[in-house]
């Protein structure tokens, strides 16, 4: 661990807070640091590591195609792409059936709200308090947390960006207008707490979206891939929107994004966005296999069923310094009445892996395939983190 630690803390850029650990291998839900020392993994690469650590069918298709054509930019049509395209068109709702592949969560934010603007003419994007999109720098207006943005000198990223309350269904009517381009809202927001939005909340943003001509943008950075216990979330709110955003376990832990949007969104202006490394043929070929793992593993029903495992388990922790457990299939958060940072450091010490959500929120992200038997430590070593 030292030498690790010391080698990275000599040239890294400084601007990630890490923790005095380093993991060197993972397995399933599993991962162990450069000690040998074995831990449940509930981070799970931040939501890119819904298939778990290790998979087979991923690493063999990876290795496949960098031996045979990892580069390809889309100057050119390639084999891998158009099966890809194939595949994405057969679990996304069928009015989202044209994708822009990128590289990030943030990156397909940025482009979504680049094609709202051209599609509508409008300039305004609307985001609600709490959200998070991104930090590159039209993600980041829409990003609730002012914290973010304070080295950039304050909120004027990207003019014309406002916020409202998460779930507040009478702040949609005055924020939405005909100035609107483009409303953005997470269905499960992750970073601001793991708070679901309400199906009146939604369902009142697609009307109004549709009735005022803006349109409505679900980041589903963090949620889609079977998270919430569906493939996407849109399909337990029962909406579509006009622009769906995806990243994070999209490629079975590689980098890729992709901006998923309907004929609403009308025919946009060629080269108006590009980018090199999207839809390369290598990101394609482990998002192919990591799709059919996925359905192989039917790993929504294994969210929704570890989900409710995990919930109820914690529901059932006794603790005074609880204040409330909340989720939607395997995204869960454990709210405090004190700041969480303590717990996540307890949770470690006891092999268990965390996120924190906001100053008072543990959250929990584990690979889906983690077990019955791994759920019931997690929550026995929660129990134990919050005596």
């Amino acid at each position: 661990m030292s030498s690790i630690s010391t080698r990275e803390d000599t040239h890294t850029s400084g601007l990630y807070q890490k923790r005095p650990l380093a993991i060197v291998r993972g397995e399933g839900a599993t991962v162990w640091d450069a000690d040998g020392n074995a831990y449940i993994d509930c981070v799970g690469g931040q939501g890119s590591a819904n298939l778990g650590h290790g998979n087979a069918a991923v690493a063999d298709a990876i290795a496949r195609q960098a031996r045979t054509l990892a580069s390809c930019t889309e100057l050119f049509y390639n084999d891998r792409r158009a099966e890809l395209y194939d595949l994405l068109a057969t679990i996304l709702p069928s009015e989202l059936d044209r994708v822009f592949l990128c590289n990030s969560g943030t990156e397909a934010v940025e482009g979504a709200f680049k094609f709202a603007r051209m599609a509508t003419g409008r300039t305004t994007v609307v985001a609600t308090m709490r959200g998070f999109h991104g930090k590159t720098m039209g993600a980041l207006a829409a990003t609730w947390g002012p914290e973010y943005r304070q080295a950039l000198g304050g909120e004027a990223l990207f003019p014309g960006t406002a916020h409202i309350p998460f779930n507040r269904v009478e702040a949609l009517d005055a924020a939405i207008t005909p100035a609107t381009a483009a409303l953005v809202v997470e269905l499960v927001q992750g970073e601001g707490g793991v708070r679901p939005a309400t199906a009146e909340f939604v369902r009142e943003a697609r009307r109004l979206c549709r009735e005022r001509g803006a349109l409505l943008i679900v980041d589903e950075v963090q949620t889609g891939f079977c998270r919430t216990g569906a493939m996407f979330a849109v399909e337990r709110y029962g909406v579509v929107p006009d622009i769906l955003c995806l990243a994070k376990s999209i490629a079975g832990g590689l980098p890729m994004g992709a901006i998923a949007f309907s004929r609403a969104v009308g025919d946009l202006p060629k080269r108006s966005h590009s980018t090199t490394f999207g839809g390369n043929p290598l990101a394609c070929a482990a998002s192919i296999a990591a799709i059919g793992e996925m359905r192989r593993l039917d790993l929504a029903r294994r969210a929704r069923e570890r989900g409710e495992q995990l919930q109820g388990g914690l529901r059932g922790v006794e603790s005074p310094r609880i204040r409330e457990v909340r989720g939607l299939g395997l995204m869960v958060g454990v709210e405090l009445k004190e700041n969480a940072g303590p717990a996540i450091k307890r949770l470690q010490d006891l092999g268990i892996l965390a996120l924190g959500a906001g100053p008072t929120v543990v959250r929990y992200l584990p690979p889906l395939v983690i077990t019955a038997e791994q759920i019931d430590r997690v929550v026995s070593a929660t129990a134990s983190a919050l005596q």
